[in-house]
């Protein structure tokens, strides 16, 4: 392990990568040395999260993708193998939020919630695995939340979902540590991202009461989730599978 947290020669799939958390992901790993798929549904920030990509170096393709589609999940990793013939990384980061009192949710805000932010994390890890198990070892993190620990009166989908992905993560780790593959959750704290600004808007005094929560003394940025994408997708994370960690600046480590 001369080089535990080099990339080069590895691919990456992220979800999601093209704005926020997982924009700041492909970042860390670009600088890295890996190889990315960018999968989102907005052709226009896939375009610019390209071009911002490789200003860094990187060798990289964007796929418009409903990853909340067996088909399309399979269809994005077929894509990547024909792009740089191997998946080694998979970083499951695609997720929304509706913000409403339980009682006042329809069916389908909760089933678009959870199919989005955690059956899409099912399937692309499914339709990820054969080329892992070809390529040796591999490497999947899936994006969790303060509120997989947390409850918050405005976000039971959402904090299913995420609580779900947590024990998702768990269960992939121990179904696939025989194949070298490591799986593990990483849970933001509060960042400053597009659904955090509507947030802000829709919850009176959340931003007061996050300063005040968080020994860091501030909101994240997405450049803070470039160091734990690096770690846990290299051989420097071999021996870490199924944890969950937080990367909340202590939001989640005091009263």
């Amino acid at each position: 392990m001369s080089k535990p947290f080099d990339l080069g020669g590895r691919v990456a799939i992220v979800t999601g990568g093209n704005g926020g958390i997982g924009l700041g992901m492909a970042q860390g790993l670009a600088r890295a040395g890996a190889a990315l798929v960018i999968a989102g549904r907005n052709a226009n920030k896939n375009a610019a999260a390209v071009k911002a990509l490789q200003a860094l170096g990187a060798k990289v393709a964007a796929i418009e993708a409903d990853v909340t589609q067996q088909a399309a999940c399979r269809a994005l990793v077929e894509a990547a193998l024909a792009q740089f013939g191997r998946v080694d990384i998979l970083v499951n980061n695609a997720g929304i939020n509706i913000r409403k009192q339980p009682q006042d949710y329809t069916p389908e805000e909760w089933k678009s919630v959870l199919d989005t932010n955690l059956t899409s994390a099912f399937l692309c890890s499914q339709a990820a695995y054969p080329a892992m198990l070809k390529a040796g070892g591999g490497k999947i993190i899936n994006i969790g939340s303060m509120l997989s620990i947390f409850g918050a009166a405005f976000a039971g989908p959402y904090g299913a979902s995420k609580g779900g992905m947590v024990q998702l993560s768990k269960s992939l780790a121990c179904a696939w540590a025989k194949d070298n593959i490591q799986v593990n959750a990483v849970l933001p704290g509060w960042i400053d991202t597009e659904l955090t600004r509507a947030a802000r808007k829709e919850v009176t005094g959340l931003h007061e009461r996050v300063l005040a929560r968080t020994p860091a003394g501030r909101w994240g940025g997405p450049a803070d989730f470039a160091g734990i994408a690096v770690f846990l997708a290299s051989s420097a994370s071999d021996f870490v599978t199924g944890a969950a960690i937080p990367v909340d600046g202590g939001y989640s480590s005091q009263a």
